[in-house]
């Protein structure tokens, strides 16, 4: 075989080039835009801080915080065991996106592309559609939360307001919202530097506030505040099997929350220098960033039911609505910026960027990534002005569960696919290629085993939510199952149908 020869074996099977870039010949129309394309190595600049920064964002948020509080006051065990509960999470969603993350540093293309070597170079529309639609709900989720702080900060300039409402928000909630999708528009459209920019900025910056906050609760509270944390959240009935149960239930809810992430999260491992860099990244940011997170939300909000609300009502699980009863202006204003900006951060990075790829993967020939990111700001609007009045008295627990249930099985596959059945190898150029004799062609483009295993998959796991039978001894569970049987049922559909190296015949 000549010098020549080899060249085009490697670019055909692999596109690895020598200079650790990838070819993409033959590539197709449908299935090909530069937003989609294997990121050169020259353009792979985010070290550990901006995989860091990715995942403090991610946790940061006023919704990250509304969800661990409202764990801590519904699991029915002691505040000490849910926050071990959530760490052990935050460990295993390491594990999940390390192995998720991998392909995408190795062949620097994102999640939708990586879809269509389980899927069918057109099959991956259907994953990427339903990642699409999850992420517009969660952006719409955080577009609200988001707003909670703008209208904090409004309230300190117009204390006395009008009342009346419209879709259970009342004009300053309206203004809010649109203030809050204006600023994540604007940096969206100045593009991925920028938004690796404002991360660096906005993640340490929401430690600051909420640290001021506990040591003004912690002073109000005083040693009451330690003994409340492990016993005022426990109940008394929860013993036994139940109390494990509830325990891992909170687990499985917080993997359930970065569900998205760790489905898409090669949309942004793909940018990373290494592997060794983006595993890095993933440890400082969830383990131990997400440790001294909990830590905080465990004692601001059991703090603040002991020193502000001394035992009225239900204790508050939004850190804005915390701040609020300060009464301090100065605390208020600074908070407010804080937690929009910490709030802002996770939906660029979780709810923004994997949903303008995925619209993209659906018609790369009409749809950018910054049409897709359009799409994703006016949908998410939507569902930002109707949180209050339609989707939020569901619960967010249950909101939460119900889109990692979806998207479980997806990461399962994914897992199956590329590390048991292909042993960790892709050939890029037949990702972009509507030829038949691409890997990925399977039945004219589509691999309708990998769907059944998805759908049946899927059937299991939303069960655990809305079906009461069910939810009862498997509630919080649904992300694990899904992701187990998703993987289980697509290596039982295709063991014995995939080549490890189905090109060495075409050299």
């Amino acid at each position: 075989m000549s010098s020549q020869d080899l060249h085009q074996r490697i670019s055909t099977t692999t596109g690895l080039l020598a200079d650790g870039d990838y070819t993409i010949t033959d590539r197709n129309e449908k299935l090909f835009n530069e937003d989609l394309a294997p990121v050169p190595a020259s353009k792979r600049t985010w070290g550990a801080l901006e995989i860091f920064n990715v995942w403090t964002n991610d946790v940061q948020s006023l919704a990250g915080y509304t969800l661990a509080a409202s764990l801590f006051i519904t699991a029915g065990i002691s505040g000490w065991l849910v926050f071990l509960a959530i760490i052990l999470a935050s460990v295993l969603v390491m594990f999940l996106v390390n192995l998720s993350g991998k392909p995408s540093v190795r062949y620097g293309i994102p999640y939708a592309v990586i879809a269509r070597t389980n899927m069918g170079v057109l099959g991956a529309r259907f994953p990427a559609l339903l990642r699409g639609i999850v992420g517009m709900f969660w952006f719409g989720a955080q577009t609200y939360f988001a707003s909670t702080a703008v209208a904090l900060a409004i309230n300190v300039f117009v204390p006395h307001h009008s009342a009346e409402t419209f879709l259970s928000l009342t004009w300053v909630g309206w203004l809010s919202i649109i203030i809050v999708s204006f600023f994540q528009l604007l940096i969206f459209m100045r593009g991925i530097g920028w938004i690796s920019r404002f991360l660096n900025f906005a993640g340490p910056a929401v430690y600051v506030v909420m640290i001021l906050l506990l040591i003004f609760l912690w002073t109000e509270a005083g040693d009451e505040l330690l003994t409340g944390v492990g016993t005022m959240f426990q109940s008394a009935e929860l013993s036994g099997w139940a109390a494990i149960s509830a325990f891992f239930g909170v687990m499985g809810t917080m993997v359930a929350y970065f569900a998205a992430v760790v489905v898409n999260y090669g949309d942004f491992s793909r940018f990373t220098r290494s592997l060794s860099h983006m595993r890095r990244g993933n440890f400082y940011g969830l383990p131990v960033s997400l440790t001294l997170f909990t830590f905080l939300a465990l004692f601001i909000t059991a703090g603040s039911y002991i020193a502000l609300q001394h035992g009225g009502g239900q204790p508050l699980t939004n850190p804005a609505d915390i701040v609020g009863l300060v009464g301090n202006p100065y605390l208020t204003l600074v908070a407010a910026v804080t937690f929009f900006i910490a709030t802002v951060g996770i939906n660029l990075v979780a709810n923004f960027v994997p949903p303008a790829y995925d619209l993209a993967n659906l018609w790369p020939s009409k749809i950018s990534f910054r049409i897709g990111g359009l799409i994703t700001a006016t949908v998410g609007f939507v569902i930002a002005v109707l949180w209050v009045a339609v989707i939020a008295p569901m619960g967010f627990d249950k909101f939460v569960d119900t889109l990692g249930a979806v998207l479980a099985p997806l990461y399962g596959l994914l897992v199956c696919d590329y590390y048991i059945l292909r042993k960790g190898r892709l050939y890029v150029a037949d990702m972009f290629t509507m030829s038949d004799k691409g890997v990925y062609h399977f039945n004219n483009g589509w691999n309708y085993r990998a769907l059944a295993a998805v759908g049946l998959a899927a059937v299991f796991s939303m069960a655990t939510v809305w079906v009461p039978v069910v939810g009862e001894t498997l509630g919080g569970f649904g992300w694990i199952i899904g992701a187990f049987l998703g993987g289980f049922f697509h290596w039982i559909a295709m063991r014995g149908r995939i080549q490890i190296d189905p090109h060495s015949s075409r050299a």
